[in-house]
């Protein structure tokens, strides 16, 4: 079977892609800016990509054109399709036909840490020998890839509540119907297209409701938005962490090493060194091993797994170091995301680096408000408290088109740590690398590609290590 996928760049998308050719498919695909991870693996599979999506790629004729959430109407592909009559069909539709119908499908649900658990939860399984198959938003460093078919039953999901295509404005989760399910937490996102909370949690509710009664669901029991969703009716058991009765945390330590004691209930089951800092990861980690364990993997070995995970690309990850300054790629674009991250690098710094000393290590955090809901201006005041931590902030944000509110929302945190402001990539890395010092840190926080920025800052830090001579 022949597959032409619209909006083939997204990691959803894209990992959808690899699934298909990986299960003996012809994949080909069309995007405009692919950038990676994705590109990268997307090139590796060797996936024809196309640029832009001109109505002549209807003369491939393939069996299913697949489309994605980012093609609306008057996408010229898209209306050729139309005016033809060509088959489509939206991304969850095919890969829930095609590939979960059959498997033990567990979906991780939530505004934050998704992709972390997700990971977290894969891994476990892997460690414990039931080769999961998996599609998720990230790339956990232990798999090197977004997406694998896997040789067992399970398979593991990020399940995002965001809408499916133009004609199914059903959040993307409803077409998995999971066995379990891990609902992390739940906050306002999306405004382009959740008018407010209670519409997100409408959604959440109709995922509670495609799970069988057999199967289970693993819910922070300390998120109020979430206790309204099970309040309006559950058909599964219900297994809860973040709170005493469930998965919890005990004698935790953190710092330059987080550890702590991982309970259910008041038994404990092991003592886990999680290699990722703050209480948000500390929570990925309980909702990953319930998850695990509810697939019959047992406590101690989903803790043994953990402790040997090696995180996920783009999530406070090293992107190098030059003149003194290390620089952190982080995929944050929530307000709360976006805090966390700063809290958890914060912690990585010694104590006495809080940055209020003259001449101490600093945290510089520079940001590209991209999403849609950044873009309304939504959260403009949360997006100025988040940054707070920051001892410097520096914001990318292009004056053009919808980008304009963006740009406001960002002028404004010209009062928050002496903020910078710039419309150009070259500036805005040229201002970062003059400003940072030797102990700095740097965290470049973006959902998109962000024009490459920690090399770019990289790259003018180097130069500035240079003797003046060879600097030209």
């Amino acid at each position: 079977m022949h597959l032409h996928i619209l909006g083939i760049g997204g990691t959803f998308m894209g990992g959808l892609a690899q699934l298909a050719q990986a299960t003996g498919h012809r994949v080909t695909g069309c995007d405009t800016a692919v950038y990676p991870p994705m590109s990268e693996q997307l090139r590796l599979a060797g996936i024809d990509l196309i640029e832009g999506f001109s109505a002549d790629q209807l003369a491939l004729r393939p069996d299913w054109f697949v489309i994605g959430n980012v093609v609306t109407r008057g996408n010229a592909l898209m209306e050729a399709i139309l005016e033809s009559d060509a088959p489509f069909v939206s991304g969850p539709q095919w890969l829930h036909r095609n590939l979960l119908s059959g498997r033990d499908v567990l979906a991780v649900a939530g505004t934050h840490g998704k992709t972390t658990t997700a990971s977290m939860l894969a891994w476990i399984l892997q460690h414990a020998g039931a080769g999961p198959g998996f599609l998720i938003g990230g790339v956990p460093n232990d798999f090197g890839t977004s997406a694998s078919v896997g040789r067992g039953r399970a398979f593991v999901i990020e399940a995002d509540e965001y809408d499916t295509a133009f004609f199914d404005k059903r959040s993307k989760f409803v077409h998995y119907f999971p066995r379990i399910a891990v609902l992390n937490n739940l906050e306002f996102d999306h405004a382009d297209i959740f008018a407010d909370l209670g519409a997100i949690e409408t959604q959440f509710h109709h995922l509670i409701r495609c799970i069988r009664g057999s199967g289970r669901l693993i819910v922070n029991g300390a998120d109020p938005a979430l206790a309204r969703v099970l309040e309006r009716g559950c058909w599964s058991a219900v297994d809860r962490f973040n709170v005493p009765d469930g998965w919890h945390a005990g004698r935790v330590q953190e710092g330059r090493v987080h550890e702590f004691d991982v309970l259910a209930g008041p038994t404990v089951h092991g003592r886990l060194q999680l290699p990722l800092a703050g209480e948000h990861n500390r929570c990925n980690a309980l909702a990953a091993i319930g998850a695990a364990v509810a697939a019959g993997v047992a406590p101690d070995r989903a803790i043994e797994a953990l402790r040997a995970f090696s995180g996920v690309r783009r999530r406070l990850e090293l992107a190098g170091e030059a003149f003194g300054v290390t620089v952190y790629d982080d995929f944050a674009h929530h307000p709360t995301a976006i805090e966390t991250t700063l809290q958890g690098l914060r912690r990585r710094m010694a104590p006495s680096t809080g940055g209020s000393a003259p001449g101490s290590p600093r945290m510089l955090a520079v940001f590209e408000p991209r999403s849609n809901t950044m873009r309304l201006g939504s959260m403009r005041q949360a997006l100025i408290d988040s940054l707070r931590l920051a001892d410097r902030v520096f914001c990318y944000a292009p004056r053009e088109g919808r980008r304009a509110v963006a740009w406001d929302a960002a002028e404004a945190l010209g009062a928050v740590k002496g903020a910078v402001v710039a419309d150009d990539l070259d500036l805005l890395a040229s201002q970062v690398a003059e400003a940072a010092r030797p102990g700095d840190q740097v965290v470049v926080m973006s959902n998109g590609g962000f024009g490459g920025m920690p090399q770019r800052i990289l790259d003018r830090l180097a130069r500035r290590g240079e003797p003046a001579a060879d600097r030209g």
